[in-house]
């Protein structure tokens, strides 16, 4: 019973992302406006300060000097103290003066931000004091920083406070304005961005979305889709690796599936000879024995059958070569001895490559023997088959030559294919997978497997095997030459007839 496909709500995972994203520049949006409202305040408080200070440092710089009207020093006459500073200086905005003599107020600015006369626990308090003082003061018309400065007469009893104000509640309105304006700017900012990444975030996915789709699209009949990549970031290394998996998944059940046909269209003819024969079987001892002797000959065959379906599909796997370097005098030597033992014909060893090759060994003498087998099997009793190896640069060759009846040039391009029994290969015993075989193999290697006729006759088996080829110190490849390249053969070439 199959599970039921759950379908992902469109636009979740951006929904998601962008979500989480606008949270974290809100919140970040959120904690810059605080600190920079926190920053101006502070820059506020600095200010007024400063300006408090200067209004103290003028005043006790006045009271140090002379009354301009009678050109003579103060002498502690704060009355006049307070009444030149007052002429002279006129406050800032939202600034506002208090003179206190002998606890009664004196003089005051006129008009006034902010009424410090009608306060009048503050007037009394404040016009006891002996010491300078500064705080804080809340009035209706807003919160108000204040600094007092005693002034003595001169028996050096206090007899007056000057009070420098400031009102900061327009200040503070102006800086709260100006975060509320920052925040719905932000906003919109925002908003905007939000809706941009929403926009490009939709065009980054695309290419997930599109492996979404392909994704359902694909089964075992069809694994043709693939996504189209763009770029070359991570969304697009994903697609690629994406196609990827789904070219080795293509290969992977291309392989099961002819394997099965393969498999299916080869031994469905054995099984139903061995079903006949066993139909047809009597009780006589002889009869029976002749039965069994098919019998086991159809088995044998299906055995080889399903051995070279099994080499085939493993030909597609990473693990199907096991390359190692060889010596190749030796491979080529061990080719031709296990090669007369196929069959009765006049066998000849014509070259030996020299030096290393990184290849299968096993591999490659499997593809040599099904070549030689394959000779055997269509050229005539005593006729002469030739084994032999060369190499060109770093390029290695393996041949094969018989003189048997030489194949048509129509059937050349397919004899390579499985099951092919075309032209001289009919009426042979295999299956028609051995020289598939030697191709999968000569592939694997990176190479290819050559067919051309012989120029005497019969038929050149040659499989080509570039770059395995281990150079000399000195950057060189040995050679060794094969039959028809012209010329005597040195002492690197042996001709050995059975």
């Amino acid at each position: 019973m199959s599970r039921p496909r759950r379908t992902a709500r469109r636009g979740g995972f951006r929904l998601r992302v962008l979500g989480l994203a606008s949270l974290v520049l809100a919140v970040a949006i959120g904690v810059a406006l605080v600190a920079q409202r926190a920053l101006m305040l502070e820059q506020l408080e600095h200010q007024v300060e400063a300006t408090l200070e200067q209004e103290r440092d003028e005043l006790a710089s006045l009271a140090g000097g002379v009354d301009p009207r009678t050109g003579e020093p103060f002498g502690g006459d704060v009355e006049a103290i307070f009444r030149v500073f007052m002429e002279r200086n006129v406050p800032v905005r939202d600034e506002t003066y208090l003179a206190i003599v002998d606890g009664r107020p004196y003089l005051s600015t006129q008009p006034a931000p902010v009424d410090l006369v009608e306060r009048r626990g503050f007037v009394e308090r404040i016009g006891r004091i002996t010491r300078g003082e500064r705080g804080d003061l809340d009035t209706p018309e807003g919160p108000v920083r204040y600094i007092a400065v005693p002034l003595a007469d001169a028996d050096g009893e206090t007899r007056g406070v000057f009070v420098i104000a400031q009102l900061t509640a327009r200040d503070r309105d102006q800086i709260d304005a100006h975060t509320r304006a920052s925040a719905l700017v932000a906003a919109g900012i925002l908003a905007v961005a939000t809706l941009l990444a929403w926009v490009l975030a939709g065009r980054l996915l695309r290419p997930v979305r599109d492996l979404t789709e392909t994704a359902r699209t694909i089964s075992e009949t069809d694994l043709s889709g693939r996504i189209p990549v763009r770029g070359d970031d991570e969304i697009a290394e994903l697609a690629r690796t994406f196609n990827e998996m789904l070219d080795r998944l293509a290969v992977g059940f291309e392989t099961q599936r002819a394997f099965i046909d393969d498999a299916g269209h080869e031994l469905r003819t054995p099984i139903t000879v061995i079903r006949g024969q066993l139909e047809l079987m009597g009780d006589d001892p002889e009869e029976r024995r002749e039965v069994m002797a098919i019998v086991d000959a159809e088995l044998d065959r299906m055995s080889r059958i399903v051995e070279d379906l099994l080499v085939l599909a493993k030909a597609e796997q990473r693990d199907f070569l096991r390359p190692e370097q060889v010596e190749l005098s030796d491979l080529t030597t061990d080719l031709f001895v296990k090669a007369q033992a196929l069959g009765d014909r006049d066998w000849r060893l014509v070259a030996t490559a020299e030096g290393d090759a990184v290849l299968d060994p096993q591999r490659m003498t499997q593809a040599v023997l099904n070549l030689a087998r394959n000779a055997v099997e269509h050229a005539p009793v005593h006729s002469t088959i030739s084994i032999g190896s060369a190499t060109e640069g770093d390029t290695l060759r393996f041949w094969v030559h018989d003189t048997g009846p030489t194949i048509e040039e129509s059937e050349r391009a397919r004899i390579f294919e499985r099951f092919s029994r075309g032209g001289r290969r009919r009426g042979g015993e295999g299956a028609g997978l051995g020289l598939s075989i030697v191709r999968a193999i000569a592939e694997s290697h990176g190479g290819r497997v050559e067919l051309r006729p012989g120029d005497a006759g019969g038929n050149h088996f040659e499989i080509v095997l570039p770059g395995v080829v281990v150079t000399h110190d000195d950057g060189t490849a040995p050679h060794a030459p094969g039959p028809g390249s012209g010329g005597d053969t040195d002492d690197r070439t042996v001709e050995v007839t059975t």
